[in-house]
């Protein structure tokens, strides 16, 4: 510990245990907590606190148990010297109303169990049975942790039952000992048995702890754990038991029937959802021989957000599992998509009720904009699989539907059309082709139509998603002819050009990247000016360079610069007709850019042209000639000096940004004291000024122009290793530290003198 921190202690502790002083709020404390913590890993607190044991004793005795401050501090103090005020933790444990201080009881009762078993357990030699203690070799301080855990978990309140399960998890979770195969035999019982109850006490709770113990390399061996996991899936509620069947199926290694228990919880909510729906014939279903109106009613629930909340966590589920290479197989990809369609039309209201039931599911979904979301998430993760082709024409029809429809709220449109570009490209014929698939071609134009409309919405987010969407749709399909034909056949490049005088600073930052796409792909349409329609027409590049000089807002000019680095890496016909000139414009207005991501992105443009020009040249140093018609070339760009400046710049991640950059140039650059370097030294007085100035803040004259071999000079004599290194720190690094912490807690009470704290 620091001897400045070790000093400061004893008047913080002081203060703590004062019920006349007033205390830092609860950020502070939990932060000192978080320190106590460290410092007790490292050891050093105890060494502390055996020098000052009146620092735990005053502690024990504070009894204020609506103080949140001192007895979080207690608890830290406590881990650090003794184990002997565990009383203390299980009374804050049973009944703290804050879920702060009961969470930090439960790590300090885990951390103190591992503490005290893992001496003795490590202790044991093998014909001992390393680690494998017996209940009754366990220290004294571990029996009674473990006592008390029982008593929870027999308790009747469930509270009580919950806070026991908690604690367990977080052991099982982050205690990776022999010993805790002892624990688990020891208590496994009592979890078992809490599924006897009706009903089941702290299910969530529970669930957690069975999937800390399944996730455990040292547990997950016991038979019995699986047995419990069984019986807890049949007689926990399809909602509480989806996350443990998803957590199962999401293991590595686990029993098959297990597996498939576990898949078959999640795929009954969907299989309800499709016995509900009259489907044609020869529609695939899930669980064959097992639907029925009588299970639809067991397991699909009467109340509406209760349904809603179970169909949205199944659709969930299933859609992390869909990438997993550990998924359930084979895997039912037709039934799934048909239940996706049929949620959405439950949703939009086209769906036809098969029962009774069925129409009481379409009075629940129809308009509910959750379900909406969490189906279209679903069904454009399904797009990496197969399906019967009538199915994906019904895919295709549903997703035309949503994007149609004046019903579909902004963010449903959103995740129709990433939907719909999903398909698209999983529907590519082979999948890595550019070429769209035969059915694809018929729904473009339809698909067009529809962005022509929503670019023209009163909505901004619908205008902002139909420019993300058309700008993928231009990514991926700008070179083949069909897409290009029907694009160029519509009004949306020119609606997407005016876009980007739009209101709303969101959309013109998309009609920036709509058009960088477009312009790349030969496909931009320059729209006339409003008030000379027979005027010039601004070239792309020149309409996003005003956007880059004169947009007030940032996101517009932030988007213009990375279409700009696009052009630049891609090599776009309006930079390779002048490159140096290019870039030369673009620095000059990112350099005095106030927005400092834009600041960001124009170094990163400067780093790519420098790339370029050295690229040739391999690892390692760069030919003299090379590197001097490099340097030759930043210079009449003018990259010097908006690099040099930047190292000082008061935004942090622009000038690790340059400093990236010129250790980059650095490590092109030949050694000093090369055969080529041999000569008089350059003059670099003017440069190392202009670095004094703008180190102290200053503005100063610009740098004008520069020798190459000034500047190699200058690389070389900054210490630009230990910029980064500084720059790599946080920029509160000195304010976060634990004796700041201490100085500014003991500041709120007048212990320390005016010049003593650190007001950060």
């Amino acid at each position: 510990m620091d001897p400045e921190c070790a000093r400061l202690l004893p008047a913080l502790c002081a203060v703590l245990a004062d019920p006349r002083q007033p205390v830092a709020d609860d950020t502070c404390l939990e932060k000192l907590l978080d320190w106590f913590k460290a410092v007790t890993d490292a050891g050093s607190s105890l060494l502390l606190l055996q020098e000052n044991p009146c620092l735990v004793e005053l502690l024990f005795h504070v009894r204020k148990p609506q103080d949140l401050s001192s007895r979080i501090l207690s608890f830290a103090l406590r881990l650090a010297g003794t184990f002997a005020a565990q009383e203390d933790c299980f009374q804050y444990l049973q009944g703290d109303p804050s879920l702060f201080v009961a969470s930090a009881a439960g790590q300090l009762l885990v951390h103190i169990l591992d503490l005290a078993m893992r001496g003795p357990a490590e202790g044991r030699g093998p014909a001992e049975g390393r680690g494998r203690l017996q209940a009754r070799d366990w220290p004294a301080c571990a029996r009674r942790i473990v006592c008390h855990l029982e008593d929870c978990l027999c308790s009747e309140a469930a509270p009580r039952v919950t806070q026991a399960l908690h604690v367990l998890t977080t052991a099982f979770g982050h205690c990776h000992g022999l010993w805790t195969q002892g624990l688990w035999v020891q208590l496994s019982p009592l979890v078992a048995r809490l599924l006897e109850k009706d009903p089941v006490p702290a299910p969530h709770a529970l669930v957690e702890l069975l999937l800390s113990v399944a996730r455990s390399s040292v547990l997950s061996s016991d038979p019995g754990l699986w047995e419990t996991v069984a019986q807890t899936l049949s007689h926990l509620s399809p909602m509480q038991a989806g996350p443990l069947a998803a957590g199962i199926l999401k293991l590595q290694d686990c029993p098959q029937a297990l597996r498939i228990q576990a898949f078959g919880v999640l795929l009954r909510p969907l299989a309800c959802v499709l016995e509900a729906a009259a489907q044609a014939p020869g529609t695939p279903g899930l669980l064959e021989g097992a639907a029925g109106d009588q299970m639809a009613v067991d397991t699909l629930p009467p109340s509406k957000s209760v349904c809603v909340g179970l169909l949205c966590s199944t659709l969930a589920h299933l859609e992390l599992l869909q990438p997993l290479p550990q998924r359930p197989s084979p895997w039912p990809q037709a039934p799934l998509l048909a239940a996706a369609v049929t949620i959405l039309r439950f949703c939009n209201g086209s769906a036809a009720p098969s029962s009774e039931l069925g129409g009481h599911l379409c009075a629940m979904l129809v308009g509910c904009v959750r379900v909406q979301r969490a189906a279209l998430d679903f069904l454009g993760v399904l797009s990496q699989g197969l399906g019967p082709r009538e199915l994906v024409t019904q895919v295709f029809a549903v997703l035309l539907e949503y994007l149609v429809s004046p019903d579909s709220s902004p963010t449903v449109l959103k995740k129709a059309f990433q939907a719909t570009l999903r398909w698209l490209l999983g529907s590519a014929v082979p999948p890595s082709c550019c070429d769209l698939e035969p059915h694809a071609q018929l729904v473009l134009r339809e698909l067009l139509a529809v962005l022509q409309k929503r670019l023209c919405s009163p909505c901004w987010e619908v205008r902002d998603s139909g420019l993300e969407f058309l700008t993928q749709m231009t990514r991926h399909w700008g070179g083949q002819a069909t897409f290009r034909q029907a694009l160029l056949a519509s009004e949306v490049p020119k609606l997407a050009s005016q876009l980007l005088q739009d209101p709303e600073s969101y959309v013109r930052a998309s009609a920036v990247a709509a058009a960088g796409q477009l312009s790349s792909r030969g496909l931009h349409a320059a729209p006339s000016s409003p008030e000379h329609p027979a005027g010039p027409q601004k070239t792309p590049l020149e309409e996003l360079l005003l956007v880059l000089t004169t947009d007030s807002e940032g996101f517009p000019r932030r988007a213009a610069m990375r279409v700009f680095t696009e052009w630049l890496r891609d090599g776009h016909v309006a930079v390779a007709e002048d490159r140096e000139r290019f870039v030369a414009r673009v620095l000059q207005a990112a350099s005095g850019d106030l927005d400092w991501e834009v600041r960001v992105q124009g170094l990163e443009l400067a780093l790519v042209f420098l790339q370029q020009l050295l690229g040739a040249c391999g690892p390692g140093a760069a030919p003299p000639c090379a590197l001097a018609q490099a340097l030759r070339a930043l210079c009449r760009v003018q990259l010097f000096e908006f690099a040099f400046r930047s190292l000082f710049d008061c935004d942090r991640p622009v000038a690790q940004k340059s400093c990236d950059l010129l250790l980059f140039l650095r490590a092109k650059a030949a050694p000093s004291g090369s055969p080529q370097e041999a000569g008089e030294s350059p003059d670099v007085a003017p440069v190392e000024a202009a670095l004094r100035r703008w180190r102290a803040g200053e503005q100063g004259q610009p740098l004008g122009e520069l020798a190459p071999e000034a500047i190699l000079a200058v690389l070389r004599s900054l210490d630009l290793e230990a910029l980064r290194d500084t720059l790599a720190e946080s920029s509160d690094h000195v304010e976060r530290s634990p004796q700041s912490l201490l100085q500014d807690m003991l500041a709120t009470v007048g212990v320390l003198g005016d010049n003593e704290a650190d007001c950060y």
